[in-house]
This record gives structure tokens, sequence and C-alpha cells, in this order.
């Protein structure tokens, strides 16, 4: 038996031996249909990352060690309790993923030097307390859990890259697969794998939108220019595979259900979770494939690229837009410094 050595490997073997998700082939054809139709109205842009109100809108050195920083602490954002994390940054109030980016927007206007590894690396609780502060009665979640991967990748870079995530994209020489090696064989709280049916997964998440937001917001130029961008798969989160299953791409049985339904907690690792994040990367595989036949191989729709990437993008924003109608949907509760 050959061992899965990619993410989609990994979630190909995932989707073949899962039990209790499964991915239907006619929602993933009639996703796709209604994905390639929206790019072809337009509805997707990659300056829709600068565009994002609280993303960097200076591009540069800078910019990379903010994004590194950001995707370093892209985890676990919900809650069990009413009240949510909430960061108040120029008068407006943040929660989930946004709550993140105005923690460090703020962190930064207060002259706190909140990128910088040498900060990173001596990063106390009690700073924390402060850098995190918010709102509501609701702390950030796996507070103790961020201040260890803040040191951790803090001490990496001064120990292995002159301090600066710039040097780990220099050296990847414009390849995502080579620095996606560089990220996960240095900084352990990227590495997000797990064992299945007797196989080692690579699943990757954070590691992967690291290299995502890179090329998102320089553009595919630059320091974000990679020449095999579309080896990077979809990010196996908690809200995209709700989308998924919304739009008829991802199955869930009555066992799973009923687990989800009664708000049980997942063990990170356990094959349940692993099996609704590896099925979701698999569906869309098979939608990024089938859009490709649909619109004639071609891997570009308007001067768009068409990649994992962009209908991950793409279903995270039609989530967050459509919440109302996926209410009913459960999310899958698994506490993880992984996503």
């Amino acid at each position: 038996l050959k061992m899965p050595e990619t993410v989609v490997d990994s979630a190909k073997w995932i989707a073949q031996n899962s039990q209790h998700v499964s991915v239907p082939i006619a929602g993933v054809q009639s996703t796709a249909k209604m994905l390639l139709n929206a790019m072809n109205r337009g509805e997707f842009s990659l300056s829709n990352w600068k565009n994002n109100f609280l993303h960097p809108k200076i591009i540069d050195e800078a910019a990379v060690e903010w994004i590194f920083l950001v995707d370093t602490l892209n985890f676990c954002f919900w809650t069990n309790n009413t009240e949510l994390f909430t960061v108040r940054f120029n008068d407006v109030n943040y929660t989930g993923y946004w709550s993140l980016c105005a923690t460090i927007n703020r962190a930064l206007q207060n002259n706190i030097p909140i990128t910088s590894a040498s900060y990173l690396a001596n990063f106390t609780l009690d700073q924390a307390k402060e850098v995190f502060k918010s709102e509501t009665s609701e702390p950030i979640a796996l507070q103790q859990e961020r201040v260890q991967v803040m040191q951790q990748v803090g001490r990496v870079l001064l120990d292995k890259f002159d301090g600066t995530f710039v040097t780990c994209i220099s050296q990847a020489n414009q390849s995502a697969a080579a620095l996606l090696k560089i990220i996960v064989d240095n900084f352990e709280c990227y590495r997000d794998e797990a064992e299945f049916e007797g196989q080692r997964v690579l699943i990757y998440k954070r590691a992967q939108i690291l290299i995502a937001d890179l090329w998102a917001a320089f553009e595919g130029k630059g320091l974000g220019q990679f020449n095999d961008i579309d080896i990077i798969t979809m990010f196996a989160d908690y809200r995209v595979p709700q989308v998924l299953k919304h739009l008829g791409a991802l199955e869930y049985d009555s066992y799973l259900m009923e687990i989800l339904e009664r708000k049980e907690m997942i063990p990170s690792r356990s094959k349940l979770e692993v099996e609704i994040r590896g099925c979701s990367i698999w569906s869309v595989e098979l939608i990024r494939q089938e859009m490709l036949k649909l619109n004639e191989g071609k891997n570009h729709v308007r001067d768009q690229p068409l990649n994992a990437i962009t209908i991950d993008f793409y279903l995270w924003d039609y989530a967050k837009s459509h919440s109302n109608d996926m209410k009913q949907i459960p999310i899958h509760r698994t506490h993880s410094i992984f996503y």
C-alpha cells in the first residue's frame, strides 16, 4: 500500500474508505455548474482578498508577516456559549475570523510589534490577556494554545529563517509544494496530519491557506508567485463542509447526523473528524475537475484563476452570506489548533 504523499491523495484515500461521509456525484455536478455560472457572472475576483476591510492594503514584506501570524492563529472561532469572543477595532465589533484580524490590527495600532519574531518568541499568557481582550465575557478559544504556537513560530523563525517568513518563501523558489514542505517540516503547529485506516493522511489546512493567502494578497506576483499553485486543495475547516452538505456535494449518514445534532464533541484526528475533512477536500477536488470539464479544460474564467483556492474562497463567502439557509445543518464541533 502506497502511503498518500499529497493532500489530494490523502483525501482520495479517505473518501474511498469513509463509512459515514460520502461525496454524491450529482451534487458535485450541480455545485460545479452553480460555481461556474457565478464565476462567469464575475462574482469572484482574486482582488476580493485585498478588498476585505481588515486585510492589509499595502502588500509588502510587512504584509507577509501579518499573513503568517494570522494563519498561525487561524483556528477555532466557535464556542458552545451564546456570547462570542468580540474585538472592537476603530469603533466596530468583530467576531469569528475577523476578530483575529482585528486583534492583530489593534495591537499594531497600539505599537505592539506583534508580527515580529522576537516579540512572538517571548510572548506570555499575561500579554495574551491584554492583546486578545474581548468586548464580551467570552475570551478567545484555546488561549493557552495560541500563546504556545506564537512562541513556537517566533523561535523557529529566529533559529532557522533570519526572523522572517520571507526567508521561507525565498527558499521555496516559487513552488507552493516546496513552501508547503518547508512549513510543515519546520513549524510543528502546522503539521495537520492524522492516522486513518492504517495510513498517515495529510490535511494541512492552515499551511495551505497561508500559501493561498499570500498568492491572493500578491495576486500571484512577487512574493505570492507560485508556479504550481493548483496543487493546493480546499482548506478543511468546519464551515465549508457545512456549505458542501447544504449544496448536496457532501452527505452524512444518520449515525453522524445524530452526533452532530446532539452537538457532541468530535475529537481531533478521530475517524469521524478525518472523514468529514478528507471527504470535503475530495468533494472540492471533484467539483474543480467538473468545472474544468465544463469550461473546456481552461483553468481561468474571465481572467480569474479556477482552482481549489478560488472555489474554497467562494464557498466560504457563500456560507457567510447564506448562514440563515444553512442553520439547520449542524457544524462538527472539534477543539483543534489545526482549524
